[in-house]
């Protein structure tokens, strides 16, 4: 956030005094509309600017662009000169007019960079004991010590020199050496460079970093050294121009006394054509002596003949600029090692200055680009040691093929997923509030995906974000089996799993289920976390968990969850319990064979009732015997055949009696079947397939 501080309020209630005063004397023509939308009636110059803000960061970079782009203008004055005739010279006005247009462009910006220093604020070296320090917004003081520093070293770097001397000295003088222009691009390259390096250190300072990218930086360092190149091809132009020159300043001299005598002004082509010139030209051995391309010369032009042999003397200004940061490419990088010198002391110092100028700066620039593309490959290398020395460490313990293709699989996987950056450290790293904004950015929607956290508040959706660590697994793993303790609850974001119950090995009983995203699996968990008096002892998992597919998950540890059903009883409201019933695999089969087995207990009892039925219909149907009862007990069977006097009746006394005892235990074994069915009924809740024994649960089927 772009911050702008202003002077303290003693200032403003002065400021306003002023300005109430002036606007009650003057006119409305005489306010500026600048100053009525600036708010509290605060001035645009009364402003201070934080050095650390973005609005200054932006600049920075912005100026940083423009400094470069003025290291590359300025060397192109250097191309203006060229052969224009025989034995003369002359200056390119349409690139002049070009080159100084841009110039002026870009000297806009140093003022403006300048009038920025005015207005923005420092710290002071007093206060700078612990943190960043106490800023200093005083525009009296930033302007004295703005004064005292860099003022000087902005102001030469600013004023349009080149422009001066490309304008007006050299057409008074009419001189085309252009050792004056030379001198002055030089003298003022040096303070734009003391411009360029406080400014590349101010903004790593800020921000950390010139470039963002590896790819960015090399192009940085790269692009530097093409500058030096650019520079160093420049100056050897000049200076062939410089050379040529003086070879045919010193051979007209000698011709002064001779007749026709040589003047000076004839090595400018302005005077071209006239009869003089002419007849010098007939005359003269000075360009027969100040030919490079004559091997009988007795001037040696040392590295300076290509510029002539190679016409580039001559030639357009984008050739003469290619080819000169060719030259400047390939002797910088070879450290001037293929240049043939003559004894010319000027051009000796020049190849040994270009000699230790391209060591040091093409060994600064292979070191500073071996460091920008190494960070680029670091993660990579990285993970191809780890992979090594797991292949070493596989193939040392022998581990059957099966399972090192696996676990090459997940290497694989992790790379894919993360890169090899570890974010729970980079995380941990990050102050809590960040951290937790950072995990809800990450976190939230991914969440919300699971029906059961979409029944949630925000405070304890983000409470939950906060907590929850990444989990990956490859196809054919196990997340947890059957009777192993339940450590993490996991949450689904992609891939699928299979959740598969024996109910503790028992024969004949198997229930599978397809978890996709959206699930969850270690309800268990949860169901632990809410009991109050809960032990230590983590529960025990009812099913088994394995992977289908690779799967992407978040996982909730079991003291986390404890946490969250201690610190939010929102956790035990009645809503949420439901919907985790509703939505809970394991409650789901519960559920299943909880109706299962009362379906199964209702078709017994209601197959012993029809068996019941129909014994007493047939009993009741005997012949000789009105009604039968079992329910009334033997003494209403007495009486009826005691009343009875009949032989007959007395002939099927004993059938009566043996039919009584069979319906009676017929009856006593359907009842008994009828208790072996509730036992069995009993024994289909399934203690590994549990219902939670939270009260809440209870009577609520």
């Amino acid at each position: 956030m772009n911050r702008i501080f202003t002077r303290p309020a003693s200032h403003l209630r002065q400021i306003r005094r002023t300005l109430t005063h002036h606007s009650t004397n003057a006119t409305t023509t005489d306010l500026d509309p600048a100053d009525e939308l600036q708010p509290l009636g605060i001035l645009w110059r009364y402003q201070i600017l934080d050095p650390n803000s973005d609005i200054v960061n932006l600049w920075n970079h912005v100026f940083l662009i423009t400094c470069i782009i003025s290291l590359f203008i300025d060397p192109l004055y250097f191309y203006l000169p060229y052969v224009g005739g025989e034995a003369c010279m002359s200056n390119d006005n349409d690139a002049s007019l070009t080159i100084t247009y841009f110039r002026t462009l870009i000297d806009l910006f140093y003022l403006l960079h300048m009038l920025m220093k005015f207005r923005t604020a420092f710290v002071a070296p007093s206060s700078r004991v612990f943190g960043r320090g106490e800023l200093v917004m005083d525009a009296r003081e930033i302007a004295i010590r703005y004064l005292k520093t860099d003022f000087i070293v902005d102001l030469t770097a600013t004023l349009p020199l080149p422009q001066i001397v490309i304008w007006l000295i050299i057409p008074a003088t009419k001189s085309h050496s252009n050792n004056t222009l030379a001198l002055i691009v030089l003298i003022q390259y040096v303070p734009r460079l003391f411009v360029i390096f406080p400014l590349n250190n101010r903004i790593i300072k800020t921000t950390g970093f010139i470039a963002k990218t590896a790819w960015a930086g090399a192009a940085y360092n790269l692009l530097l050294f093409m500058l030096a190149s650019h520079v160093l091809g420049a100056v050897w132009y000049l200076a062939s121009i410089g050379r040529q020159h003086s070879c045919w300043k010193e051979g007209c001299r000698d011709e002064f006394h001779s007749v026709p005598p040589c003047y000076l002004d004839f090595l400018d082509c302005n005077s071209l054509g006239s009869l003089e010139r002419e007849y010098w030209l007939n005359s003269t051995i000075v360009l027969s002596r100040c030919d490079a391309k004559n091997d009988e010369s007795d001037f040696k032009f040392g590295m300076f003949a290509d510029a002539f042999t190679s016409e580039v003397a001559s030639s357009r200004l984008i050739e003469k600029y290619l080819y000169c940061l060719w030259w400047g490419l390939r002797n910088l990088s070879s450290y001037g090692q293929n240049l043939t010198t003559s004894t010319y002391i000027g051009e000796t110092t020049f190849c040994i200055s270009l000699c230790i100028g391209g060591l040091i700066l093409f060994a600064r620039l292979i070191g500073n680009m071996q460091t920008y593309l190494e960070s680029m490959t670091v993660r990579v290398e990285e993970w191809r040691i780890m992979r090594r020395d797991t292949e070493e460490w596989m193939r040392h313990r022998q581990l059957p093929p099966e399972l090192q293709e696996r676990v090459r699989r997940f290497n694989q996987y992790k790379w894919l997923a993360t890169r090899g950056v570890n974010e729970e450290s980079i995380l941990r790293s990050l102050p809590l509030d960040l951290r937790r904004e950072i995990q809800r950015h990450l976190c939230l929607n991914l969440v919300r995906r699971v029906p059961f956290f979409s029944q949630m508040d925000d405070q304890l959706l983000d409470a939950i974000c906060e907590r929850l660590f990444s989990s990956l697994s490859t196809d054919g793993s196990y997340i947890v089996r059957e009777g192993d303790p339940v450590n993490e609850m996991l949450f689904i974001i992609r891939g699928q799993l299979e959740s598969s119950t024996t109910n503790g090995g028992r024969t004949g009983f198997f229930n599978s289920i397809t978890l996709r995203p959206g699930d969850f699996c270690g309800e268990e968990l949860l169901t632990w976390a809410l009991v109050p008096n809960s032990t230590l002892n983590l529960p025990s998992s009812t099913r088994t968990v394995r992977t289908l597919t690779e799967v992407e998950a978040f996982a909730l540890r079991a003291e986390d969850l404890k946490f969250f059903a201690f610190q939010f009883k929102r956790l035990h409201s009645k809503k949420l319990q439901h919907a985790f019933r509703y939505y809970s695999h394991q409650w789901r089969t519960w559920g299943a064979c909880y109706l299962q087995t009362a379906w199964r207990r209702y078709r017994r009892k209601k197959l012993a009732k029809e068996l019941a039925l129909r014994e007493s219909f047939h009993f009741t149907s005997i012949p000789g015997q009105e009604s039968y009862n079992s329910d009334e007990g033997d003494s209403d069977g007495v009486d009826e055949i005691s009343s009875m006097d009949s032989p007959n009746n007395a002939q099927h006394l004993g059938a009566t009696i043996l039919a009584s005892k069979f319906a009676a235990n017929t009856r006593r074994g359907a009842i008994h079947k009828v208790q072996v069915a509730d036992t069995a009924s009993s024994s289909l809740k399934m203690p590994k397939l549990f219902k939670p024994d939270e009260p809440d649960f209870s009577e609520e089927v």
